[in-house]
């Protein structure tokens, strides 16, 4: 049988976006940094499966409807009347700018635990993503890491995307350790340039990428923003500058870059060279910067589909 699909693992949120600037009424969104992942592999085509602890209240079937929606496979994710959904409130200033208001969290010890993990669904997919939204929780921490080893076991592609929430986070010290110790167990790496100077305590991409480098990171990819994105591959860089668009929202650019990233891995495997390295992280580019024209973390399927179409020609 041929390994198809993503798997993605994490936490799911809510985001309630401000419709106006009193910030008392808002939109309700689906969000998370994993669910994003999920989500835009499903839209590039990809079985997606998403392994999570959801809730039974209105919130848990909210995000539960809107992943079905999207396609993605929730077969392997954990429901229980206990949990209540992680939620994300986002302002409008007076200026109109967005901005992070709050995070909570009612239940944190609600989280998915590594007896509630099924082999299943990594003997039959091809890539395994996680990220460290979930590193600080103890629970989580050790499920991910029952994860990893059953991702090893069966030869799945190990990506890991940094996105780092300080706040969430002991120390800047406990952050740091934890996530280099699981970085360094991946195949495709994605840090965003400040990700990459925090983690590796320098000032400049340059400083960072020269101590990064000698980890031996199978496949690194760094976004830079409007600016593109930096890829390495044996030591060796490659820069690609992002597609001008016009941008109104930037949350989930991040997110989208490396669902396009996970696409080409899949579909065409590993990058034989710098050429093909550099197709890749083009595809990427296009994708995250397509992300940044709606609003919320989501684009449109359309969007995505017709990318996909100019990648395979």
């Amino acid at each position: 049988m041929e390994k198809r699909g993503v798997i993605s693992i994490g936490e799911a949120f809510v985001d309630f976006i401000s419709t106006d600037r009193t910030n008392t009424k808002f939109r309700q969104l689906l969000g998370g940094a994993t669910v994003n992942l999920a989500v835009g592999t499903s839209r590039l085509g990809l079985p997606a499966f998403y392994l999570c602890k959801l809730g039974t209240d209105p919130d848990g079937q909210f995000v539960e409807q809107e992943l079905k929606k999207e396609g993605v496979n929730l077969e392997f994710s954990v429901r229980t009347a206990m949990k209540r959904m992680c939620g994300v409130y986002v302002h409008l200033t007076e200026s109109g700018d967005r901005n992070f208001h709050s995070y909570i969290n009612p239940t944190p010890e609600e989280v998915l635990r590594e007896d509630e993990l099924s082999r299943d669904v990594f003997e039959k997919t091809r890539i395994f993503y996680f990220g460290s939204g979930t590193l600080f929780q103890k629970k989580s921490k050790e499920t991910t890491q029952a994860a990893l080893q059953y991702a090893k076991e069966c030869s799945n592609l190990i990506a890991f995307d940094a996105n780092l929430r300080l706040k969430r986070w002991e120390s800047e010290r406990d952050c740091r350790q934890t996530v280099v110790s699981f970085l360094k167990q991946a195949t495709i790496v994605k840090l965003a340039e400040d990700e990459l100077n925090f983690l590796m305590e320098t000032n400049s991409l340059e400083a960072g990428l020269e101590k990064i480098i000698k980890w031996d990171i199978p496949y690194l990819f760094i976004t830079l923003g409007e600016k593109g994105a930096c890829g390495v591959m044996n030591g060796k860089k490659v820069f690609s500058l992002a597609p001008k668009v016009d941008s109104i929202d930037t949350t989930g650019a991040g997110d989208a870059f490396m669902a396009g990233l996970l696409y080409c891995f899949h579909e065409k495997g590993m990058p034989a060279g710098m050429t093909e390295l550099t197709e890749y992280l083009q595809f990427a580019n296009r994708v995250g910067a397509q992300a940044t024209t709606k609003i919320g973390s989501l684009t449109s399927r359309v969007d995505f589909m017709e990318l996909k179409k100019h990648f395979e020609k």
